[in-house]
C-alpha cells in the first residue's frame, strides 16, 4: 500500500513540474501585447511627431555646422603652422643658397692672382659714396690689416680701383668709374695704348688711342702696368664701342668694366712688401758693386 502511495506522489512531482515547465515556455514566447490607442493620443502624437522631426533635424544641422566649425578651425591652426615652417624653411634655403654664393666668390678670390708674389686683403664693402662727383667705395680693412694708400682694389673679375684714404679700420677706394681716376691700359690682342678715365654712364672712356690702331667690339683692355700702382695685365674691361671720325689722330673708344659694380660685396686688396721689394734692390746694387770690384 506505501509503494502505491509513494509511487502516486512522484507521479504527481512529475506532472507538476511538466506543467510548469510548459507554463514557462508559453511565456517566454509570447509576443508582446498590443493595445489600441484612444483619439486622443492618435491627435498627439500626429501633432509632436512633426515638430519632433524638426528638432531632430535641427539638432543634426547644428551638430553639423558645429563639427564643420571644429574642424576648420583646426585646419586653420594647421594651415599657419605650415605657412611659418613653409616661411622657414624657405629662409634657411635662402641663407643656404647665400653661402653657397659666398663660399664661390671667396674661392674665386682665393684663386685670383696665385701667380702674383703679392700680399692679397680680402675686405667687404660697407658703404657707397652716394655723391655724383665721386664714385668711392669703403671697406671694413684699414691700416690694422696691413693695407697701405694706393693698394690696388681688384675682384676675381677684374680691377676696381685703389686705396686713397685710409684709417686704423676702414679704408676707401676710389674706383675706376671716377672720372679722376686715369689708368694707363692697353688693348690685349693689338697692343694698343691709351688711358681710361670713368664716365657718367659707368662707362670708361679710352682716350689717346692712335686712330690707325684696328681695335674692335669686345676686345679686352688691361692694365698696361704703368704708373706704379697698378701691376700689369690686370682685366680692365671689354670694349663696347668705337668711333672714328675722318679727322684727327685718335679714336673714341668706350669700355664696359668687367666687375659688376652694382653686385659688388667683396674686394681683394692687394699690397706689395716694400720692404722686400727694397731688399731685393739693395741686394742686387750689392752684387753690382762686388761684381765691379
Amino acid at each position: 500500500m506505501r509503494v502505491w502511495e509513494t509511487q502516486g506522489q512522484r507521479l504527481k512531482l512529475v506532472l507538476n513540474i511538466c506543467v510548469l515547465g510548459l507554463a514557462l515556455f508559453s511565456f517566454s514566447r509570447k509576443d508582446t501585447t498590443f493595445r489600441s490607442t484612444s483619439a486622443f493620443e492618435n491627435l498627439m502624437i500626429d501633432s509632436v511627431t512633426p515638430l519632433q522631426r524638426g528638432v531632430t533635424f535641427l539638432h543634426g544641422e547644428i551638430s553639423g555646422i558645429f563639427e564643420h566649425y571644429v574642424n576648420n578651425v583646426s585646419a586653420s591652426k594647421k594651415n599657419i603652422e605650415l605657412t611659418k615652417r613653409i616661411a622657414q624653411l624657405e629662409a634657411e634655403m635662402f641663407n643656404l643658397e647665400e653661402v653657397q654664393k659666398e663660399n664661390q666668390r671667396l674661392k674665386g678670390y682665393l684663386e685670383f692672382g696665385s701667380d702674383l708674389n703679392i700680399k692679397k686683403i680680402l675686405g667687404q664693402i660697407v658703404s657707397w659714396d652716394s655723391s655724383s662727383d665721386y664714385k668711392v667705395l669703403r671697406i671694413n680693412k684699414g691700416i690694422k690689416s696691413g693695407i697701405r694708400l694706393q693698394s690696388p682694389v681688384v675682384t676675381s673679375s677684374g680691377l676696381v680701383g685703389y686705396i686713397y684714404r685710409l684709417t686704423d679700420h676702414y679704408a676707401d677706394v676710389l674706383t675706376i668709374l671716377d672720372p679722376s681716376n686715369r689708368i694707363d691700359g692697353l688693348v690685349s690682342r693689338t697692343r694698343a695704348h691709351g688711358v681710361l678715365e670713368g664716365d657718367s654712364d659707368d662707362r670708361l672712356i679710352m682716350k689717346y688711342v692712335t686712330r690707325t690702331k684696328p681695335i674692335i667690339l669686345n676686345d679686352t683692355v688691361i692694365t698696361s702696368g704703368l704708373g706704379n700702382i697698378y701691376p700689369k695685365g690686370l682685366r680692365i674691361g671689354r670694349v663696347a664701342r668705337i668711333e672714328r671720325e675722318s679727322y684727327g689722330i685718335t679714336q673714341h673708344v668706350e669700355v664696359i668694366p668687367e666687375v659688376d659694380f652694382g653686385g659688388l660685396e667683396e674686394v681683394i686688396v692687394l699690397v706689395s712688401n716694400l720692404d722686400e721689394v727694397k731688399k731685393v734692390e739693395w741686394e742686387a746694387l750689392d752684387r753690382e758693386d762686388q761684381e765691379k770690384r
